[in-house]
């Protein structure tokens, strides 16, 4: 006799205490240490990462290991944590590697299974800030594409996120994985100019750059991929915080802000228009921890969870961040108001890891897959 088939587990949408606690700890680190004038500052400066900002978040709070188990060396948390940090960040746009290393090039490496060796060794690393480290690939690569994303150790990659501050490139070749350190004679970094001055961009290049193999092709492969999908997955949490920011900030605005003897916020094409927005970030808000739970739970749905929340989280921010422009007046085009932060890091992400087409395209294909 056939057992019935379970039904499949119901997402978890809430925040924990814990992930609340969390929040609260990031929250106030980002706004001493984070603040607008501050990021402002960092982006016209040639070192746009502040280092004890990063020590005090990735050490200090521990969150660059979440995701790393306890038993080698991280705090054995979930996606879950790391997309309330995203979250944060997306909220400040405060220019750190934490996507980049703490959970796309972290999630590769763990992706390889190894309890010991060099991935293991690099891993504890990463999770107690001691390293940074970065996947060689294009941050435009969705993770479909990971296989087109195969490089060589002769050759350049452009257009890779947080390469300038990485201390180890995780470089996918058709031989399979190496660990590259970005100190090599042979890794020469170029910064690119990006339009999001708070996450930088750099052209790679390799020239024969000794290299530790730490998986084979096959293996690397899929922790490639898996990587890439939790990026995708996380960077809707960031595109979440981004977008909260924006409608926080613009209702605060026109709250305050007086034409004809009344706030401009009372007008009713404004309401509607900031109304449509609180929609918007209410339902982004339900697919980016949909996608973080598919992620914390290894939910065979994940690809699918992943591939809806990117493809609406990325017009979703872009749009908070066009009405916070627009509904600022003059001042929202200033550079000295954080709006035009906000509006370039939605546009950038927008492209991060695939676009929403491509994800839109994703989401087509996998639902004509038959259930599991």
């Amino acid at each position: 006799m056939t057992a019935p088939a379970q039904p499949p587990a119901t997402p978890d949408l809430l925040y924990s205490q814990d992930e609340e606690d969390l929040r609260s700890a990031v929250r106030a680190l980002l706004a001493d240490r984070a603040d607008a004038p501050t990021v402002i500052a960092a982006t016209e400066s040639d070192t746009p990462y502040d280092p004890q900002l990063w020590v005090s978040l990735a050490g200090g709070i521990g969150a660059a290991g979440l995701l790393v188990p306890e038993k080698l060396g991280g705090q054995g948390a979930s996606h879950r944590e790391a997309a309330v940090v995203l979250e944060e960040l997306g909220r400040s746009v405060a220019p750190a590697p934490y996507l980049t290393s703490s959970v796309v090039a972290t999630e590769t490496l763990l992706a390889l299974g190894a309890e010991d060796g060099p991935a293991a060794a690099l891993l504890g690393e990463l999770a107690s800030d001691a390293r940074t480290a970065v996947l060689a690939v294009p941050f435009a690569t969705p993770p479909a594409g990971a296989d087109a994303a195969l490089t060589s150790r002769d050759g350049t990659v452009r257009g890779v996120a947080d390469a300038a501050a990485a201390d180890v490139l995780l470089v996918p070749t058709a031989e399979g994985l190496y660990a590259v350190e970005a100190s090599d004679p042979g890794v020469a970094v170029s910064p690119l100019v990006p339009l999001d001055l708070t996450r930088p961009l750099a052209a790679v290049t390799l020239t024969g750059a000794a290299g530790t193999l730490l998986a084979d092709a096959d293996t690397s492969a899929t922790a490639v991929r898996r990587g890439l999908l939790a990026g995708a997955g996380l960077l809707a949490s960031e595109q979440l915080g981004i977008a909260e920011w924006c409608l926080t900030e613009t209702v605060r605005y026109t709250r305050e802000r007086h034409q004809f003897n009344r706030p401009v916020g009372s007008f009713q094409s404004l309401k509607h228009r900031m109304a449509q927005l609180w929609l918007e970030v209410v339902s982004a808000r339900a697919a980016a921890r949909n996608a973080a739970d598919a992620l914390a739970t290894h939910s065979p749905d994940a690809p699918l969870a992943v591939a809806v929340a990117q493809a609406y989280c990325s017009g979703v921010a872009v749009h908070a961040a066009e009405e916070c422009v627009q509904l600022h007046g003059g001042i929202g085009m200033t550079w000295e108001h954080p709006a035009h932060l906000y509006l370039k890091r939605a546009k950038a992400d927008s492209i991060a890891y695939g676009t929403a087409g491509s994800h839109r395209q994703a989401v087509a294909e996998l639902a004509e897959l038959p259930a599991p």
